[in-house]
């Protein structure tokens, strides 16, 4: 069997979680390779919100196995928190879910490092969320960082205590103090709580379960153009969050790889600093943002809100090998007569091109394409058939230009109002 994997094609943010929802049940294990709580995976059904931040989209689902991957870096409070929630709505998380032993641990003091640092950015800021995620990837790639594993040794907190003090001495660099001594009790109560789970060898236990011919599904966070390699850098996340990271993340070799399904919005939003080409100033971004709800699960921040992207998708599609694309949130755009989308750029040199050039942050000029908008409440369609006409060319004009079939359309926040499409040849 195969590692079918799903990620964002935009700045994250697209709804990730509920295309994992709807799919998972198709599924024997779903697997998280890499973020950490800065990624918030909203899903709703039956009338409720759901919002998980650093365990898999399958955990609703008690036939699925729910792994957190090495890739991921795991705050301990944040996790206990987030199963305790569950445990209130009548989830036994602790059933099915598997802990990455090789995983990275995020201390308190990773979330002050966060902060002095993006502070002493000034105007310059990344956007940070502050969940400590950019020093804890830092501590990881220069091998000084703790893991998961670490706390079933019994010499831990001497480990903790070598790091901590490492910590000290670079808030005091930025002329600070480093205080965590409320934090520091709820994260060790935090560990006590963790070490209660099943922490094992997840790639052994990935591995495994592809031998045994079990369908798995990896789920990725944040989105591709906030890959530290290939997205809008340096306003980008600390980790891969294409296809390559979940080989890394999870342990799979490349010839493992299926289906990749890439999701992406009908519009485009960004949270944070950085380039957004798209991006609307005025009232029509606005009118998509309340429509649309864009506010962080994570943070409640706006996000910044545009029309659709093309050239980045393409990039993206390229970079990920995209094989089916899941449209998100198509009923925002139901209010508008006209929806345009974005097909090109034009350099400040005067060039025209669907290619990303290396810095999206100056002269860059979108060149528009205006379609008919639909005027009808998407939300209350129940059939891919019952689509309007406008609303349908909307899709396969996009489709036409992205050369990679969309499988399936939401159009609506609930499980039910997504819809799977038999998708024009491309």
């Amino acid at each position: 069997m195969a590692v079918d994997i799903l990620l964002g094609l935009q700045w994250g943010d697209e709804g990730k979680g509920k295309i994992v929802d709807v799919l998972a049940p198709t599924y024997d294990m779903v697997a998280r390779f890499q973020g950490g709580p800065n990624a918030g995976h909203t899903l709703e059904f039956e009338g409720t919100k759901h919002v998980l931040h650093q365990i898999p989209s399958g955990i609703f689902h008690p036939h699925i196995q729910n792994v957190i991957g090495n890739g991921v870096v795991l705050d301990p409070i944040v996790f206990q928190i987030e199963m305790q929630k569950l445990q209130d709505r009548g989830v036994d998380a602790a059933k099915n879910l598997f802990i990455s032993k090789k995983a990275a641990l995020i201390l308190p003091s990773h979330k002050v490092l966060d902060r002095v640092s993006e502070e002493a950015l000034g105007s310059g800021k990344i956007g940070s969320t502050l969940k400590g995620i950019g020093p804890t990837y830092q501590d990881k790639i220069g091998r000084v960082g703790l893991r998961v594993g670490d706390i079933l040794e019994a010499d831990f907190k001497e480990r903790y205590s070598k790091l901590l003090n490492r910590h000290r001495k670079m808030v005091e660099f930025y002329g600070q103090t480093l205080d965590i001594n409320e934090q520091e009790q709820q994260f060790f109560e935090a560990v006590a709580y963790l070490r209660t789970l099943k922490l094992v060898d997840t790639e052994y236990l990935i591995n495994e379960a592809l031998q045994n011919g079990k369908r798995i599904l990896a789920e990725g966070a944040q989105g591709s153009l906030l890959d530290v390699d290939f997205g809008t850098y340096p306003f980008v996340t600390s980790s891969t969050t294409m296809v390559a990271g979940a080989c890394t993340g999870l342990g799979v070799a490349p010839k493992y790889i299926g289906e990749v399904y890439g999701i992406f919005k009908a519009y485009c939003t960004r949270v944070g600093s950085g380039p957004f080409p798209t991006e609307l100033l005025n009232e029509e971004g606005e009118a998509i943002r309340q429509a649309g709800r864009e506010f962080g699960s994570t943070t409640g921040r706006p996000r910044r809100c545009g029309w659709v992207d093309l050239p980045t998708l393409k990039y993206s599609i390229m970079l990920n090998g995209v094989t089916q694309l899941n449209m998100m949130k198509a009923d925002v755009l139901t209010d508008f007569d006209v929806v345009k989308v974005c097909t090109h750029y034009k350099l400040a040199s005067g060039e025209i091109t669907d290619q990303l050039p290396h810095s999206l942050e100056e002269g860059i000029e979108p060149i528009f394409e205006e379609l008919p908008g639909w005027k009808v409440d998407l939300n209350k369609i129940e059939a891919i058939e019952d689509l309007p006409e406008a609303f349908r060319n909307y899709l396969s004009y996009i489709e036409s230009h992205l050369n990679v079939p969309i499988t399936i359309v939401s159009v609506g926040p609930d499980r039910k109002s997504t819809l799977k499409r038999e998708a024009e040849k491309v």
